[in-house]
């Protein structure tokens, strides 16, 4: 291990050093597996408490009270079956919002949840991570209780708490990085990573289906119980994450001893506090970061485009029940989930082979992760009138959409360690600022007439999308440490910034 003023190296990639890696750690299951097991969960609640409003909505709103031609009787396919149109009038809300005001609903915890990326991420930079995420997701859960309340008062009460819960799930992706930055050594990063992301499908596919039964069955009133049942799981985990895990090896009193040095001789200033100052204007004009943030970017405009319309597609188009509805809108989330675990192995495989470098491994993995669902949408569009070929299709191509696990999104973590929280604070905030123009851009298409022409539109869009940003990230995009992030130069850095200092105290 190589060490400078207390602080650890990712010694295998400094020049010269590839001979020098740590070996494995054998101790089997240890601390960094429990702090990964909690970040795991965390990110499905996060993803529960984002996606729950997009079933829920579908039994709030009053649909047959709107001026909607096509919804209840979509000729396209034949006649709709009078007993599924009869069971959608039961399962009519009392909010009579239009498909552009659902699209403002939806998207109102976007707003509140981008404005929190880049300060949360700053912040756990200097402060640490740990509490900043506890708080936030406890803030999220407990606003979460008061949706039913909100929406009652009046749509932009129900706007103004989405809102709130939206800031308050701003630090879970930052700070999970840089928490991650901390705990998991580089060669367990495509494994651990995933399986901490995966958090987002496996959210989404207990959100989907779960809310889909409170809507139906649930207690007052059908879909208020979708967040109480939710807001109460959330506040439970955010008490025990605040207890139970700490913000790294050196300050946790549980960790063993043999595997605190295996994860400190693994890395060197890992997103601590004594970490040199952030390099903004090297990173600004860094080619790999800009790489990262155009697949980012162009991954959140898909994936919200199908988070948060798939249920209002499955329908209006597709014409399944509220009950029926959140099951096969999970079935694709679940085959995310599922793929994204099997290609992290591979990715890890590739990568301990020595046959293939970081570059390679993140560049073919991420390939899968974004045309495998820009096809899928592409195909699904024309379908035509057959559910299970669509949703066959969907779950195949969604499922693909995994790979971004172990491609652009632990990318960070290659590039920059000691950054990757500041780093993945700027790519999620402006991924989500792309992300919330998903719904809003989806409900105006189909406004007043949800055909499978206009819904077309919708899958073409998200797809194109996907292929121009992929295809940036194949160009650009690298898995190499870069230079403005070599701990070599740290001491000269701060020599010159010293001499600097003192230079312009003399002239005063």
């Amino acid at each position: 291990m190589v060490s400078n003023r207390g602080t650890h190296v990712l010694v295998w990639e400094q020049p010269g050093l590839e001979d020098q890696r740590p070996k494995s750690y054998s101790g089997g299951l240890g601390t960094r597996h429990w702090v990964t097991f909690m970040l795991f969960l965390g990110m499905a609640n996060a993803y529960i408490m984002r996606t729950n409003m997009s079933v829920a909505i579908v039994a709030m709103v009053n649909h047959t009270a709107l001026p909607v031609k096509q919804e209840a009787l979509d000729t396209e396919c034949g006649n709709v079956d009078s007993n599924v149109t009869k069971v959608a009038q039961l399962q009519d809300g009392s909010f009579v919002w239009s498909s552009s005001l659902q699209g403002y609903i939806l998207s109102s915890f976007f707003y509140g949840y981008v404005i929190t990326q880049i300060p949360f991420g700053i912040l756990s930079k200097r402060y640490g991570a740990r509490l900043f995420l506890g708080v936030g997701m406890l803030i999220n859960s407990v606003f979460g209780l008061l949706v039913p309340v909100a929406a009652e008062a009046g749509v932009w009460w129900l706007i103004l708490v989405r809102f709130i819960q939206g800031l308050g799930e701003g630090p879970i992706v930052p700070c999970s990085h840089a928490m991650l930055a901390k705990w998991i050594p580089p060669n367990e990063r495509s494994r651990m990573g995933a399986a901490v992301y995966a958090g987002a499908q496996f959210g989404t596919v207990i959100s989907m289906p779960l809310s889909g039964l409170l809507s139906a069955y649930g207690f007052a009133g059908g879909w208020p119980s979708i967040f109480y049942v939710f807001g109460l799981v959330g506040t439970l985990w955010c008490i025990m994450f605040l207890l139970f895990v700490s913000e790294d090896p050196e300050q946790c009193p549980r960790i063993k001893e043999a595997e605190k040095k295996y994860i400190l001789s693994s890395l060197w200033g890992a997103a601590g506090s004594s970490s040199p100052p952030i390099p903004w204007s090297k990173i600004l004009l860094s080619t790999p970061f800009w790489a990262i943030m155009l697949a980012h970017m162009g991954q959140n405009y898909g994936y919200e485009t199908l988070m948060t319309e798939l249920p209002t597609f499955m329908r209006q188009v597709l014409h399944f029940s509220i009950k029926d509805n959140g099951f096969v809108s999970a079935l694709p989330y679940l085959c995310m989930w599922l793929f994204s675990m099997f290609i992290s192995v591979v990715a890890d495989w590739m990568l301990s082979s020595g046959r293939f470098n970081h570059t390679q491994v993140r560049k073919i993995i991420n390939s899968i992760g974004e045309y495998g669902p820009a096809i899928g949408l592409f195909v699904a569009a024309n379908t035509g009138c057959d559910p299970a070929a669509t949703v066959a299709i969907l779950a195949v191509g969604v499922g693909l959409n995994g790979g971004i696990y172990s491609g652009f999104k632990v990318n960070h973590l290659d590039v920059s360690p000691r950054f990757a929280g500041i780093l993945m604070a700027f790519t999620n905030c402006l991924a989500n600022l792309t992300g919330l123009l998903a719904p809003i851009i989806a409900g105006y298409i189909i406004e007043g007439n949800p055909s499978q022409a206009q819904w077309k539109k919708v899958f073409y869009i998200a797809g194109g999308v996907y292929i121009f940003c992929a295809t940036f990230y194949n160009i650009f995009g690298s898995g190499r440490r870069q230079d403005w992030d070599n701990p070599a130069e740290d001491e000269a850095i701060a020599k010159k910034a010293a001499a600097k200092k003192n230079n312009k105290l003399e002239r005063q």
